[in-house]
């Protein structure tokens, strides 16, 4: 969780960003504060004129009239200007959020789940953006009442003393209010990001739980938190409602204590009627000093929340430098030294590789060997903790986004798709050539052919509006939806492709067909396939043998299915494809040099761990 250092900072600049509504605000609720200081003065003097039958009696009533209209008219404007303010700002604290959690490296995101990053973007973020809006409150919250307190003063000076005698309880009451609802507060949001967690994960695997009958046992998990939330929820209401409570006693007896005072004062001939109303008036406007319990409230909650949020803005991104890829290249791929480390266990050890320009590359091995680090390194969706990656001579870390971007493409597993930013297949697919799109013309084209390259263009063709069909119309399967995610990466070809288990779901035929658009329909690109079927690692150039995070060996398929261990690695493979057929469609020599290192003794640790 973020110090308090980073959720200060957050809320500094939320109001930076808001700061122009805010003044506008702040200026609003002061000179609304100003009338509702002089309507009592002014109301005094007009009561006083008027029971003397003083001709100026008229004008008095009119500039009260006019005080009165302006009071709520700024009163209103007050309201308008605080929904506008929290808007903006809560605006700027999700994007703050955002950016920080989509410029970091995956790993690094990695320990927030869907519902937890939901909880904080949303009811946290909105909290947070409360805060500018609160503050300024917060000023007229404190400058109505003092100046009602030095209006009595004026007025007759006993009427300001006796409520003045109440203030230090009063203060000692918003003091406790703010220390003990600070500790309840960001307990209950914790419980709350808790419950919306443990719901998206429960939504993500919602056929799982019903095909196992689970539902009861999920329902509980998620509700565990709830006793807490409970718990802490109620302290919450219960300190707001003491303190209500007790200003609810402590405001009316300063207030009919002033008003005595100013009575007694009356009868003895010092004070006006006029002067009794402004006193009575006053000391209800002094008395709204508990109101200040309601600004003080929201920003303790701001707070809280900018704590979470802030985890989410202040987490670190990634550097990029301003270098460009020399022209021309071929992809040439190299890993010197590299090693990673997540939460102290070593996931690449040492690795070492130089991939030629053109070439495909498969990485295999056992689960938890490093496959999907590697592919997260070696295209920079992570940085190594040790060594270098190059990309045609050049570091990966020096150069600009868009190079690095518009040079790599990946495709997963379970590739994601927006369907707000790219509402139909059509522009869900040309996704994939980012900033190098040109016109629409050329673009349909391309992504036609990425589609039959990936084999997509067949269940395309059967939705009901092709290409135009909206993502949310296109229900799509498991293989399909993998077809369409390598489209998007086909289109997006540049130097170096990497496929992460993106071919899992597919069937054997279809496979083939992406494997061999792989090797003729695209250009010439460098291409990293993480491989988990005998048939991917046959047809690959080279081979790169991972376990334990250390290369074991890198060599030609039918070189390796020589060593049982390696043989082992495929066990789950049902009809493997043997070592002198398909590997001799496409051998390049020279693909990859690495060393044979003996695996490292380490526990076995999921790809998945890595975050990427």
């Amino acid at each position: 969780m973020a110090s308090p250092t980073g959720s200060d900072r957050l809320l500094r600049g939320a109001a930076r960003h808001t700061a122009g509504s805010t003044a506008a605000l702040l200026v609003c609720s002061v000179a609304g504060a100003a009338c509702a200081l002089a309507v009592p003065a002014v109301a005094g003097r007009t009561l006083d004129l008027l029971l003397h039958h003083q001709p100026a009696a008229g004008t008095w009533l009119a500039w009260a009239a006019v005080l009165l209209a302006a009071e709520v008219l700024l009163e209103t404007a007050s309201v308008l200007l605080t929904q506008l303010t929290t808007a903006r700002a809560t605006a700027w604290v999700r994007l703050r959020a955002l950016t920080g959690l989509l410029g970091t490296a995956p790993h690094r995101a990695a320990p927030y789940s869907g519902g937890e990053v939901a909880a904080r973007l949303c009811v946290n973020a909105s909290d947070s953006g409360a805060a500018p809006a609160a503050l300024a409150t917060s000023v007229t919250s404190v400058l109505v009442p003092a100046g009602a307190l030095v209006a009595l003063a004026l007025i007759d000076p006993w009427t300001a003393v006796v409520f003045a005698a109440g203030l230090p309880l009063l203060l000692m009451l918003l003091r406790t209010f703010a220390h003990q609802s600070s500790d309840s507060v960001g307990r209950y949001q914790q419980a709350q990001g808790a419950i919306a967690a443990r719901l998206t994960e429960a939504l993500s695997g919602a056929r799982t739980i019903a095909a196992a009958h689970t539902a009861r046992r999920e329902e509980e998990r998620i509700l565990a938190p709830l006793e807490d939330m409970t718990r802490y929820g109620t302290r919450m209401w219960l300190v707001h409602g003491r303190a209500v409570a007790r200003s609810g006693v402590l405001l009316p007896l300063l207030t009919t204590a002033v008003v005595a005072v100013a009575g007694a004062r009356l009868a003895a001939g010092q004070l006006s009627v006029g002067d009794l109303l402004a006193a009575s008036r006053y000391a209800a406007l002094a008395a709204g000093i508990g109101g200040i319990a309601a600004p003080l409230g929201t920003l303790v909650r701001a707070r809280n929340a900018g704590r979470r949020t802030a985890a989410l803005a202040d987490l670190p991104p990634m550097a990029h430098g301003l270098a460009a890829l020399p022209a021309d290249g071929p992809g040439r791929l190299e890993l010197r030294g590299v090693g990673v480390v997540r939460d102290g266990v070593p996931l690449l050890t040492d690795v070492t590789l130089a991939i030629d320009g053109g070439s495909t590359v498969a990485v295999v091995g056992r689960s938890g060997a490093g496959k999907s680090t590697l592919a997260a390194v070696a295209g920079r969706l992570t940085d190594p903790d040790e060594g270098r990656v190059l990309l045609d001579g050049t570091d990966l870390a020096e150069l600009a986004r868009p190079q690095l971007r518009g040079a790599t493409a990946y495709a997963f597993a379970r590739p994601a798709f927006d369907s707000g930013a790219t509402p139909t297949v059509r522009r869900a697919i040309a996704a994939g050539r980012g900033p190098t799109a040109r016109s629409a013309e050329e673009g349909a084209e391309k992504v036609r052919h990425a589609a039959v390259a990936a084999s997509a263009d067949s269940f395309i063709g059967l939705l009901p509006q092709g290409y135009d069909t909206p993502l949310a119309d296109a229900p799509l399967s498991g293989g399909e939806s993998q077809r369409l995610g390598l489209a998007r990466a086909f289109i997006g070809a540049g130097r170096l492709m990497i496929l992460d288990d993106a071919t899992s779901s597919l069937d054997t035929a279809t496979e083939r067909q992406v494997e061999l658009a792989l090797a003729s329909s695209l250009r010439p690109c460098t291409k990293l396939v993480v491989a988990h079927r005998v048939s991917t690692a046959a047809r690959a150039d080279q081979v790169v043998w991972l376990e334990a995070g250390r290369v074991r060996r890198c060599a030609p398929h039918r070189l390796l299915w020589e060593d049982p261990d390696y043989r082992a690695v495929f066990l789950a493979e049902s009809s493997p494809v043997p070592p002198g057929r398909a590997e001799s469609q496409a051998v390049a020599p020279g693909a990859a040099v690495a060393q044979d290192t003996p695996p490292a003794g380490r526990p076995a640790h999921d790809d998945a761990g890595s975050g990427t």
